[in-house]
């Protein structure tokens, strides 16, 4: 049974991973290099584990989360169709099952909020965790911050928490937002659709989905 430690140690994906934040830095997107597919991996992981799923499960939503952004190395548009294509034929050579191919590859094929949807347990707990990466790190040029709408955004928030209330069967993904940088309604400008998605992403998983920015719940 290939593992998690075996894809996030694979040189081959590792590359395209490199390549593909490469190509987005080109064109000015922020960071989607290791951070951001290892914290998409971790949180996918947690959120099916905390709601209690098997542990394979779990593992296949981390491996997904690892490898969902590897198409941007051949375009941004349609790269999740690109990802997902790409991870098939890495994971067929790897010797994945058929069934666990469709489950990873489903998922990264859902997960661009532009055709993104919540076909499967795993493509859910991908959305909720790409889509609550927002974090000043991810912020490539300090430059930009006043001129790029997502930049900005992405750099004033100071913390976010994605937290998964069991006995309340809520999904809360609460950010705390220097406001001097960015109003709270230029995250809606560019998030909206994003926050719209968690929210389908929660309820096909029996859950409610909150947002809660600067202690104030507006979703």
């Amino acid at each position: 049974m290939i593992t998690f430690e075996d894809i996030k140690n694979n040189p081959e994906i590792n590359e395209y991973i490199m390549q593909s934040n490469e190509v987005l830095g080109a064109i000015g997107y922020t960071e989607h290099g290791f951070a951001h597919c290892k914290r998409t991996a971790d949180i996918s992981a947690r959120i099916l584990r905390k709601i209690g799923y098997d542990e394979r499960t779990c593992e296949l939503a981390q491996i997904a989360g690892y490898m969902h952004d590897i198409g941007n190395m051949v375009n941004r548009i349609a790269h999740a169709q690109s990802s997902a294509i790409m991870a098939f034929g890495i994971l067929q050579k790897l010797g994945f099952p058929p069934d666990e191919i469709a489950k990873v590859t489903s998922a990264i094929g859902h997960h661009d909020e532009k055709t993104a949807a919540a076909v499967n347990p795993i493509a859910a707990a991908l959305i909720l965790a790409d889509k609550s990466d927002v974090r000043r790190t991810r912020v490539r040029d300090k430059g930009t911050v006043l001129t790029d709408i997502h930049d900005r955004v992405n750099f004033a928030v100071r913390k976010a928490d994605l937290k998964i209330i069991k006995e309340d069967k809520l999904l809360t993904l609460s950010l705390e937002i220097d406001t001097d940088i960015c109003p709270v309604m230029e995250y809606f400008e560019i998030f909206l659709d994003r926050m719209v998605l968690c929210k389908k992403a929660a309820y096909y998983l029996n859950y409610n989905f909150e947002l809660i920015i600067n202690d104030t719940r507006l979703l």
